[in-house]
């Protein structure tokens, strides 16, 4: 098993429901608040990989949601910088495992990475409920 540096927003439903999930896999979560962490712009960088950076943003904040920040008219500088002053900017989770660094809760990679499956038969029904559900979209939001 595996452990999980997990960066949440606390109180976020999808991502209690995510650290449920990796859990009940036996895995150690070490979740931290998102929001205040002391982020820099190279640490930052190192989760979001070779993925674009329209992808990168929480599609509900504010900001995004405002149309006061365009995801796919920013740069990766511009993007860097602008989550590091408003962390809610930011799409979660993001979570570490060594050395290794991903955003958001695609459950299939995770799965493939550091395993999913419950390993207390009490906690599969549970899991088979949560890994059913969307955890990437908020549910708070009325896109």
């Amino acid at each position: 098993m595996a452990t999980v540096v997990f960066y949440e927003k606390p109180g976020c439903i999808n991502n209690t429901k995510q650290k449920a999930l990796l859990k009940a896999a036996g895995h150690q979560v070490q979740a931290h608040n998102l929001l205040t962490e002391a982020w820099t712009m190279e640490n930052l960088r190192l989760f979001f990989g070779n993925r674009p950076v329209c992808e990168w943003f929480n599609r509900t904040a504010p900001r995004v949601k405002s149309g006061e920040v365009v995801p796919e008219e920013i740069d990766v500088e511009t993007a860097l910088k602008l989550m590091v002053e408003d962390p809610i900017l930011i799409r979660r989770p993001l979570i570490q495992v060594g050395e290794r660094r991903e955003m958001g809760f695609d459950q299939e990679l995770i799965d493939d990475w550091i395993n999913l499956q419950p390993v207390e038969e009490a906690d599969k029904l549970m899991s088979e409920n949560l890994m059913s559900q969307d955890l990437q979209t908020c549910p708070n939001s009325h896109q």
